[in-house]
């Protein structure tokens, strides 16, 4: 027997950043939009713990117990007061390093799966408590859809939408560590009065709306600027893509993923074509959202 989960990336169409607190972490006001492009997580009884991902990029992903999705089969385990007896199967189609919180899906896949092949009967709560404490991202790859993240992000507020959003997104050829984005963003802001960081209510209301120009003139990263800096070439990315007819282009979370919204399916195929032909990125998918978080198929 085993249970596939099937778990969304996401893209931050706002990602207020606050200055660093004194156990590391900064305050943040991150909206969340939960996409159409997915990982799939399977697990299966084993005699011991093993990890195992195919796909693109599969190659940079640990296999070992510092991964999302085997410290998720271990934190419920250990709760429950079992061993972690499984062999967790990554399909990766989300890109690895990217910014848009696949480790994230992957650790909250692992634990959806995990508590219907044991049969624990963890509630919503206890489950996104687990999230809470895997990772920052990991409880809106549990929930998806769209929501307000506060805290360190993990605090999440369902948010409305009123329909779908058409996105394009550009891989880069390297990774980028979000330690090291954060860090800059630090540096960055050092002698600077950084405000505490909320979620804009003319973007609140663009979502519910569903309007996605006004979503365009709303949308922001305050780690932008820090992502850039560490990687400058991806402005290079930034502008094919506005170039293109984009209407907006920013980097997603912490990159170095650039997301570019764009009026409807139409636009996002010539915007897509236009990046792949402009050189400056690796690959390039479409994706809309908002779509469901981790489920089981």
């Amino acid at each position: 027997m085993s249970v596939t989960v099937r778990v969304p990336a996401k893209v931050n169409v706002q990602l207020a950043v606050g200055a660093a607190r004194p156990d590391g972490f900064h305050d943040l006001a991150n909206v969340f939009l939960a996409v159409g492009l997915y990982d799939e997580v399977t697990v299966t009884p084993a005699d011991g713990l093993r990890i195992t991902c195919e796909g693109p990029d599969a190659a940079q992903v640990p296999l070992d117990r510092t991964n999302l999705a085997a410290r998720a089969a271990i934190a419920l385990a250990e709760r429950r007061g079992i061993e972690p007896d499984v062999h967790v199967h990554i399909a990766k189609d989300i890109p690895v390093a990217g910014g848009m919180a696949g480790g994230s899906a992957d650790g909250a896949g692992a634990l959806l799966a995990c508590d219907r092949l044991w049969g624990t009967g963890a509630s919503r709560a206890e489950l996104l408590a687990i999230c809470a404490e895997l990772g920052s991202d990991v409880p809106f790859s549990l929930v998806g859809g769209a929501a307000l993240g506060v805290g360190r992000g993990e605090r999440l507020t369902a948010l409305e939408v009123g329909g779908t959003f058409h996105w394009v997104f550009a891989m880069a050829d390297r990774g980028l560590s979000t330690p090291a984005v954060f860090r800059e963003f630090d540096r960055l802001a050092e002698g600077r009065r950084i405000p505490e960081p909320v979620a804009s209510a003319e973007l609140v209301a663009a979502l519910a709306k569903g309007d996605a120009e006004a979503l365009a003139a709303a949308v922001s990263n305050d780690l932008q600027p820090a992502a850039l800096s560490l990687f400058p070439e991806l402005a290079d990315t930034l502008a094919a893509g506005r170039g293109a007819g984009a209407l907006a282009a920013l980097v997603s979370g912490s990159g170095p993923t650039t997301a570019f919204l764009t009026r409807d399916a139409e636009s996002a195929e010539k915007v897509a074509g236009a990046l792949r032909a402009s050189g400056t990125c690796r690959a390039v998918r479409t994706a809309g959202g908002p779509v469901a978080g981790a489920t089981v198929v």
